[in-house]
């Protein structure tokens, strides 16, 4: 049985393309517009989702669409990158800190 039967490929293009750079930002316009009904994200807890961890929502959305296809992977490289450099960002700046003290 093929996995892709459970997909719903609603999802445009501005939005994939768009939220890889502003997740927020994006899944509030696509939220304003409506569009967000098809997968039943409603309540509290997609907007704390959106705010709090907007990759996650965003990887929800789009496995929820398209299932493991080419923009689940592009967007989970994505969330991995930006992951890695938050974990080196705030490493770095302790590093910094612990010069200065010295």
């Amino acid at each position: 049985m093929d996995g892709q039967i459970w997909t719903i490929h609603t999802l445009p293009l501005w939005f994939l393309v768009f939220s890889l750079f502003l997740p927020r930002l994006a899944l509030l316009v696509y939220w304003a517009d409506g569009h967000a009904l098809p997968f039943h994200v409603s309540g509290w807890i997609p907007l704390i989702g959106a705010v709090v961890l907007p990759r996650i929502l965003l990887l929800y959305l789009i496995y929820m669409d398209q299932g493991m296809g080419f923009w689940f992977v592009v967007h989970l490289i994505a969330a991995l990158v930006i992951l890695a450099s938050v974990g080196r960002y705030q490493t770095r700046g302790r590093m910094e800190r612990q010069r200065a003290i010295v």
